[in-house]
C-alpha cells in the first residue's frame, strides 16, 4: 500500500487562503514544480508548536499541471497543540517549508467497480481520485459521510462534478452511513478507498474482513489523530532505560519518550508504517489503539501499540491514573 518518497523540503508562499466549510480552509501552495500531484499524494509543511517545530501533512486537494500550486484543506481541531490553528491564520504573501508531493495512498486504475468514502476532512484524499475515476469512465460511488452539511467541504462542487455517483450521509439530515449496507455493495471485484476518523474506518475494516472480501482492495488512511477515548495524560514507563515520564493530551507517547531521551524509529507518524511499534509489558488502563497497521486481533492481545498515534486512557471504575510500560528491542 505504500509507495512513499523521499521528501525535498522548499520554501513555499500561500497565494490564498479561504473558508470552504466550518472550521474548515482551503490553502494553496506555491513551491518549486515537480509535476502533477498524483491522487491520494500529500504534503508535508512545517508548522510552529509550543516553541519547536513539528511536521504536519495535508492530503493535496489538486495541483496545477505542472506541480507549481498546490491545494490543500485544513480542518481547525479544537484540541490541536497548535498545528492547525497556525495553517488557519496563514494569509497571502506567507512563506512556510514545505515538501513536494509525497505519495502512500495510490490510486490503482483499472479496477471494474470502486467505492471511495470520505469521512469529514477525509474528503481531501479522496476528491482527487473521483475526480480521475470520472475523467476515465469509471465506475465509481463517492459516499460522503458528515455530521451536518455546513461541515462538509466541497459539497456543492463534488455535486456537479459526480451527481448521482455522490452519495452523500449526513447526520443530522438523518441519512447516517450504513456501514453493512456499504460493505454488501461491494463484491471480490470492487476496491474501496476511504479516509475519515478511526471509528469509522475500524467498522469498515471488521465489516470487509466478516464479509470474506480480499483485503488487499480495501485502502486506506487515516489521520491518525482520533481514538476511541479523549486523551488523557498518562505515565509511560521504560525501565530498561531508566525513564519514567508523563504524556501530555497535547503530545503523542512518540514524543514523550523523545523529550525523555529515549531515541525511536519512526516514519509516518499516522499509525500506517509500524515502525514505531513497542512491546508492551504491562498497562494500567485501557490501550487506544489509533494506528491501522496493526490487524482487530493484534490490537486485541494489547501486546504492542504504535507510539505515534496510539494512547492510554482510564479503566472505567478503576480509580487508578492510566500507565504503560514498554519494552525497547
Amino acid at each position: 500500500m505504500t509507495t512513499q518518497s523521499l521528501p525535498e523540503w522548499a520554501l513555499g508562499q500561500v497565494v490564498s487562503s479561504v473558508p470552504v466549510a466550518h472550521d474548515v480552509r482551503r490553502i494553496t501552495i506555491a513551491r518549486p514544480a515537480r509535476g502533477r500531484a498524483a491522487p491520494g499524494s500529500h504534503v508535508d509543511v512545517r508548522v510552529p508548536v509550543g516553541g519547536a517545530t513539528d511536521i504536519r501533512s495535508y492530503s493535496v486537494v489538486e495541483s496545477d499541471d505542472d506541480g507549481g500550486l498546490l491545494t490543500i484543506s485544513v480542518l481547525r481541531v479544537p484540541r490541536s497543540r497548535g498545528g492547525s490553528a497556525f495553517m488557519h491564520g496563514l494569509a497571502p504573501g506567507d512563506e512556510l517549508a514545505v515538501t513536494q508531493p509525497l505519495q502512500n495512498f495510490p490510486l490503482r486504475v483499472g479496477a471494474p467497480r470502486y467505492v471511495l468514502l470520505a469521512g469529514g476532512i477525509g474528503i481531501t484524499a479522496l476528491a482527487e481520485m473521483a475526480r480521475v475515476l470520472r475523467h476515465v469512465g469509471a465506475d465509481y460511488t463517492l459516499a460522503y459521510v458528515g455530521r451536518g452539511r455546513e461541515r462538509m467541504a466541497y459539497v456543492v462542487e463534488l455535486a456537479e462534478l459526480h451527481g448521482e455517483r455522490l452519495v452523500l450521509h449526513v447526520d443530522a439530515e438523518g441519512s447516517p452511513l450504513d456501514v453493512a449496507e456499504l460493505v454488501r455493495s461491494a463484491d471480490a471485484q470492487t476496491e474501496l478507498y476511504m479516509c475519515g476518523p478511526i471509528r469509522l474506518m475500524d467498522a469498515v475494516r471488521r465489516t470487509w474482513q466478516d464479509a470474506g472480501l480480499p483485503p488487499a482492495n480495501l485502502r486506506y488512511e487515516t489521520f491518525g489523530s482520533s481514538g476511541w477515548f479523549e486523551p488523557e495524560e498518562f505515565v509511560v514507563r521504560v525501565p530498561q532505560r531508566h525513564v519514567e515520564t508523563t504524556v501530555g493530551t497535547d503530545e503523542t507517547l512518540l514524543e514523550a519518550l523523545t523529550r525523555a531521551g529515549v531515541d525511536l524509529m519512526y516514519d509516518c507518524r499516522k499509525g500506517e508504517c509500524g515502525l514505531c511499534l513497542l512491546d508492551v509489558s504491562c498497562v494500567d488502563g485501557t490501550l487506544d489503539h489509533r494506528d491501522v497497521f496493526l490487524s482487530a486481533d493484534q490490537q486485541a492481545t494489547g501486546r504492542s501499540l504504535a507510539t505515534c498515534v496510539s494512547r492510554v486512557a482510564t479503566r472505567a471504575g478503576s480509580g487508578v491514573g492510566p500507565a504503560v510500560e514498554l519494552t525497547i528491542p
